[in-house]
């Protein structure tokens, strides 16, 4: 196994640095409400209002990429542009940085945001199929798609029948990949998702109900949680492993990661990385694995 250690967002990130407000609210009027001073007397938000990060995000999306109808479902997670923006750059360095419709990628629960491949169509013109389960969030993730015309050709969804596959009856039989990708679902209940939130809230000195960023069954939490579904993940990733060079996903708890590793030890991956990532305070990791000889092992 090869691990990589990184600091801070990727350096291609094109969020790493502090947020010029008024450029952002030039693009996108409807964020000014929520851009108050802090104590220091800077412009801000309040990043724990799910409401004024989803303002945020679609500034980011319209002034990063020219794309101005980004929009999430109520009830649905809200992701922080930057950290998904890192996936997708690690993605990229993972194959040496290939650009370009060549590139083939799977989202494993693209969900109803679309954010992965809008961003990583944007950023390196890869096309992708996004993976939903969820028929709203499938429904969604369509439109958030249809709404961007720039990116035609380049993303499809498709609906997967059963939670408990990953590649199954998405990934055709005469089809390639490149990479997967998916940030898989971290909680075993919905409980267990409420009560990480509140640990947040607490170590804020804040008290709030509920979750700040929104989010579901699917997209949070999951019989077995993200352990049991990475594992199933590996086990699903065998019989594809002449159709997908590299399979990826995010472990949010490192605790995880002996035991994953044990599982690819026991499919026989050829190679296995793992790339440490961070977004301020909160660190995650990308693992991935191939069944496929790398060059220097032919």
């Amino acid at each position: 196994m090869e691990s990589v250690i990184k600091s801070g967002l990727h350096p291609r990130n094109r969020f790493s640095q502090r947020y010029d407000f008024p450029e952002l609210v030039r693009v996108c009027p409807s964020l000014a409400v929520y851009v108050k001073p802090n104590a220091h007397g800077d412009d801000s938000l309040d990043f724990a209002d799910p409401l004024a990060v989803k303002a945020l995000n679609q500034a980011l999306l319209s002034h990063a990429y020219g794309l101005h109808h980004w929009d999430i479902p109520a009830g649905f997670l809200c992701p922080p542009i930057p950290g998904r923006s890192d996936y997708i750059h690690y993605l990229a360095d993972l194959i040496s940085m290939k650009r370009g419709t060549a590139v083939r990628v799977l989202d494993v629960g693209a969900g109803a945001n679309a954010i992965y491949p809008l961003i990583g169509a944007s950023e390196y013109g890869w096309c992708f199929v996004g993976a939903e389960v969820d028929s709203l969030a499938y429904e969604w993730g369509r439109k958030m798609i249809a709404n961007h015309p720039s990116l035609a050709g380049l993303i499809e969804y498709r609906q997967q029948r059963s939670a408990k596959e990953c590649f199954q009856g998405i990934i055709k039989p005469d089809e390639h990949y490149e990479l997967t990708m998916c940030n898989p679902p971290s909680h075993t209940s919905a409980a267990e998702a409420a009560a990480g939130s509140q640990r947040k809230w607490r170590n804020l000195g804040r008290l709030k109900a509920g979750l700040n960023f929104g989010g579901r069954e699917g997209e949070l939490w999951c019989e077995g949680g993200e352990l049991a579904f990475i594992r199933r993940m590996i086990t699903q990733s065998v019989p594809y492993a002449q159709q997908v060079h590299w399979f990826t996903t995010l472990v949010s708890k490192s605790a995880h990661l002996p035991h994953l590793e044990h599982a690819l030890r026991n499919q026989k991956a050829a190679e296995v990385k793992v790339i440490e990532m961070a977004q301020g305070q909160k660190k995650s990791r990308l693992l991935a694995w191939t069944f496929q000889s790398l060059p220097n092992q032919a």
